[in-house]
């Protein structure tokens, strides 16, 4: 025998198989049927398309494994060269100066108001 959980009752009732299997009403996600158009233009289906399409790119990432696993003694974040090395001190630059601007404006505003 089979069964389901009751959200009306609040506990395990008989069922038949096929309600067992979806519970709560939920459906299985596969469709037999297909989808109703939605405009009058055909759409092209993947395999429709040529294997060379530009959006297509070479896999980067083996390269990037040889970059970024060699044992040079570099952080990770600075593998890349020149354009980590620019976004690193560029970040710690303006992590250095937000600091000091906090700084500064919290002595400004501890300093009691001059009455005129």
């Amino acid at each position: 025998m089979y069964y389901k959980f009751s959200g009306f009752a609040q506990r395990l009732v008989g069922a038949t198989a096929a309600a067992a299997y979806s519970p709560q009403g939920l459906k299985p996600i596969v469709s037999t049927e297909s989808p109703a158009p939605i405009s009058g233009t055909t759409s092209k289906l993947a395999s429709d398309f040529p294997a060379t399409d530009s959006y297509l790119a070479k896999n980067k990432v083996p390269d990037l494994q040889k970059i970024f696993q060699r044992a040079d003694g570099l952080p990770v974040h600075l593998k890349r060269g020149v354009p980590d090395r620019l976004l690193y001190r560029t970040t710690m630059a303006l992590t250095i100066g937000g600091t000091i601007y906090c700084l500064v404006a919290l002595y400004m505003a501890s300093q009691p108001r001059q009455q005129k």
